[in-house]
């Protein structure tokens, strides 16, 4: 174990370091997590997946190409934002719940690639956060409180729950998969940020006192969306290039999301409950992009993939032998069209340690926690 947390410290210095400056790079370390637990999809997920599909894309080469040349599931050429937040909070690596080597010292991976908020396509074989949270409780109860779930008020008010990025995926397979409309996605949302609400509530049942719910990504500025609804009218796209009315979609999910969050720390007035704004992070990799080394010329193409504007063909996904890799996945923001590069994970992280850490108001809770 002791080996493994050397590890991950010392990729801090080879890669976290050069991105934010010293007095960020383990900022989170502050708070003196003991653990962080982490429910979510793709843009999480750190092996789950291919636990259960061995043969998927995620499992071999080019993902993972810039994590030591060796594919773990992470849907990129390198390591994600989850990453980069435990190293900051001084927390190795966190293995997939499924990795039956994994080692669970501190914390556990729930998230899924492909996960959805809700349970409705759970018959087809695709995981949800309810049985993520079934998992975590699972292992609750196993490993952390076999005996008392008072036990796991005590010990896990000193973890960080990740609940998200989450609710994605069930607007993209109703969009991609079954055809509905941009009007019937929305009319999905109110259920879709329900069920993250519910989540949070059934986590703060098991001791969470400090939680992180991420919002979404503007998805018209990702390749698979300006490839899959493209529109010829050039008023349609912002100055950045990205679709108007998708990321229209995505501002009401997270205002959705946010009076969510606002209900719940009303709610709940002793947990610290705190939004991830994933989708200002991404907006601010975009306009600075000329400042952040990469190619503001190809920022919308994807580094891995094959054929049209984007380098996006959901036919020929990244992996197929037809597809190319970029000979410098650092200059792009897209890896694989739906998934960012390491690099941009590895700012955008930067950008959200930087928001989050006083509204985690660690020195605050630690002397709130004294005093209980």
């Amino acid at each position: 174990m002791a080996t493994r947390f050397l590890f991950s410290l010392l990729l801090v210095s080879i890669s976290f370091l050069n991105v934010i400056p010293t007095n960020y790079a383990q900022i989170l370390s502050s708070c003196k997590f003991d653990a962080i637990y982490q429910l979510g999809d793709s843009i999480a997920d750190t092996g789950n997946f291919v636990q259960e599909d061995p043969s998927s894309s995620f499992a071999k080469l080019p993902y993972g190409e810039n994590f030591f040349n060796k594919a773990t599931g992470r849907c990129s050429d390198g390591m994600l934002m989850i990453d980069y937040i435990a190293l900051s909070a001084g927390i190795p690596l966190l293995d997939a719940y499924l990795n039956k080597d994994g080692s669970f010292d501190y914390g556990v991976n729930f998230a899924v690639a492909g996960a959805t908020a809700l349970s409705d396509m759970e018959v087809l074989g695709i995981n949800s956060l309810r049985q993520q949270l079934e998992w975590m409780f699972s292992y609750f109860n196993s490993r952390i409180c076999p005996h008392d779930v008072k036990d796991c008020l005590k010990k896990n008010e000193r973890g960080l729950f990740m609940v998200g990025e989450i609710g994605g995926n069930d607007y993209n397979y109703a969009l991609w998969n079954w055809g509905k409309t941009l009007e019937e996605a929305e009319a999905m949302v109110p259920k879709v940020v329900q069920a993250i609400k519910d989540t949070v509530k059934r986590v703060i049942g098991y001791g969470a006192t400090r939680i992180i719910v991420p919002g979404n990504f503007p998805i018209g500025c990702f390749p698979v969306y300006l490839t899959t609804f493209p529109v010829n009218d050039t008023s349609a796209y912002d100055e950045l290039h990205c679709l108007k009315y998708l990321n229209k979609f995505s501002i009401y999910h997270n205002d959705l999301l946010q009076k969510a969050i606002e209900e719940l720390k009303e709610e709940y007035p002793n947990v610290i409950i705190v939004y991830g704004n994933y989708y200002d992070a991404f907006l601010w990799l975009f306009s600075k992009a000329n400042m952040l080394g990469f190619d503001p010329k190809i920022l919308q193409i994807s580094c891995c993939g094959i054929g049209g504007k984007y380098n996006y063909d959901s036919s020929r996904f990244c992996g197929d032998p037809e597809t190319t890799v970029c000979s410098n996945p650092d200059k792009r923001v897209s890896w694989d069209g739906i998934h960012l590069t390491q690099r941009a994970y590895e700012l955008m992280a930067g950008w959200l340690i930087r928001d989050i850490y006083l509204k985690l108001q660690c020195k605050q809770f630690d002397s709130y926690s004294s005093a209980m």
